[in-house]
């Protein structure tokens, strides 16, 4: 990890010292070595002239660098989605060379998104939400910020994959200077604030709308600091270095749990980790699975995986069970390697160990145990309870009666090898059967998906490495 923010040192001074042409040079040449490590410094490159493009008008060196991160990001296994629809949008031009007389008609013949824009509206003078006919994916909106050091001016911009059903709107709140809404390519409604000064921005996607909340220097309230705001902004340049190992609990031979009317934890726990795996992408990670289908796996095999791809965390993700007081126990817990200090740690403990075949006995691992590293058990602590704090904070926006299992220490050998902060989450109890029903509807799996992508995203940021 020192090797990569050295090199994300040395790239930043180099940028300064190159003009466009130089760094367009320099990304093509780390694509040709085929290196990941190349692709991923070329990525960065092109992501830095896509920005000096916006900032500058210069439509070619816009093309030229949406063409690198479609082919980098491709390479790298990053969702580009969104920049291949702009990318789109130049052929789309070079179609229409010599277009006839201007129409009204024109942007009707070459709106492409199936999604449309069909209200905005302000909601206590200091949100904006934007509706659209269809459900938002996370991966359909991009945010960013650019700053203007010549001019002073402050932009915060939205790229949405959606089209207007209207023509362009200036919209107008106190304390801002400009806020417009417009077409910016036949896939991609922009909104961008524009100010002088600093502003306190947030958005929060919730299934068909937009919300953003444009908080002036001037009027911040206490009602900012409440905890409702779950969503992290999400920074790629900031977050594509960091690398993360989904565990997928159990698998093939070893179903795990099996629970309330045969559902089967193996199952269940994969499908999460598929959607969790698909947000932490989206937001500009780089992410491995220990399995991505229904196949065995040892459990020393799983660490010794991330190991391998140096993570810089390890989550596994289980379902709990329990065989007495069904209909009672339920909840969601996170656990970090520590021995344990309590009969509900060693009970589920137990349970995910039952698939460990290690030569160890129980003597030799609990030595094992109190020889743990401190720092790596503070840290792992610490991304427990981040993760713990993500899943309710979004489960409980929709879900009610959602129970805190809270943060434990328990001795799960599957997490036991792990050279980065690793912990074991139990997505809850799939004996119980009001949580076993929720956990095989596939809404409630992503919108824990999403909880675990925003405990992660805390841990990074409060925890810079």
């Amino acid at each position: 990890m020192l090797r990569s923010f050295f090199i994300l040192v040395i790239l930043s001074i180099s940028l300064l010292a190159l003009d466009n042409s130089g760094i367009l040079k320099r990304a093509n040449t780390y694509m040709q070595t085929g290196s990941k490590s190349d692709q991923f410094l070329a990525y960065n490159d092109y992501k830095n002239l896509y920005l000096r493009s916006i900032i500058s008008a210069d439509e070619k060196l816009r093309k030229d660098s949406l063409v690198g991160i479609v082919k980098s990001g491709k390479a790298l296994h990053i969702d580009i989605s969104q920049y291949q629809d702009e990318l789109a949008t130049f052929k789309v031009k070079k179609a229409y060379t010599k277009p006839p007389e201007k129409s009204k008609n024109v942007n009707k013949i070459i709106l492409k998104s199936s999604h449309k824009l069909k209200s905005v509206s302000w909601l206590n003078n200091d949100k904006l939400v934007l509706k659209f006919n269809k459900k938002l994916r996370q991966n359909q909106i991009n945010y960013f910020t650019l700053y203007d050091e010549k001019k002073k001016k402050y932009r915060y911009i939205f790229d949405i994959h959606a089209s207007m059903l209207t023509k362009s709107q200036t919209l107008r709140k106190d304390g801002v200077k400009r806020i417009v809404l417009a077409q910016y390519t036949p896939n991609t409604l922009r909104l961008v604030i524009e100010n002088s000064t600093k502003l306190k921005v947030r958005f929060k996607r919730d299934t068909k709308s937009l919300t953003i909340s444009i908080i002036t220097n001037n009027n911040i309230s206490k009602s900012v600091k409440k905890k409702e705001v779950q969503y992290i902004p999400i920074d790629l340049n900031k977050n594509k270095n960091k690398i993360i190992v989904i565990d997928v609990g159990h698998g093939g031979r070893d179903p795990g749990a099996v629970g309330y009317k045969n559902y089967r934890e193996k199952i269940v726990v994969l499908k999460i980790a598929k959607h969790l795996k698909s947000f932490l992408l989206a937001r500009g990670y780089k992410v491995y699975m220990t399995r991505d289908r229904d196949n065995y796996i040892k459990l020393s095999n799983r660490t010794a995986f991330a190991n391998k791809k140096s993570a810089d965390l390890f989550l596994s993700i289980h379902a709990n069970a329990v065989s007495k007081n069904v209909h009672k126990i339920k909840g969601i817990e996170s656990y970090f390697l520590s021995p344990s200090r309590s009969k509900r740690a060693e009970s589920v403990a137990a349970k995910e160990n039952k698939a460990d075949i290690s030569d160890m006995n129980i003597y030799g691992k609990q030595n094992f145990l109190k020889f743990l590293n401190h720092a790596k058990t503070v840290a792992s602590h610490k991304l427990a309870i981040d993760l713990q704090r993500g899943m309710l904070g979004s489960l409980n926006k929709h879900y009610k009666g959602v129970r805190d299992g809270g943060v434990r220490e328990g001795p799960f050998w599957v997490l036991v090898g792990a050279q980065m902060p690793a912990v074991l989450v139990e997505v809850g109890y799939i004996t119980n059967p009001s949580e076993a029903k929720r956990l095989v509807n596939d809404n409630y799996r992503k919108t824990m998906a999403r909880g675990m992508a925003n405990g992660i995203e805390r841990y990074f940021r409060n925890n810079r490495q």
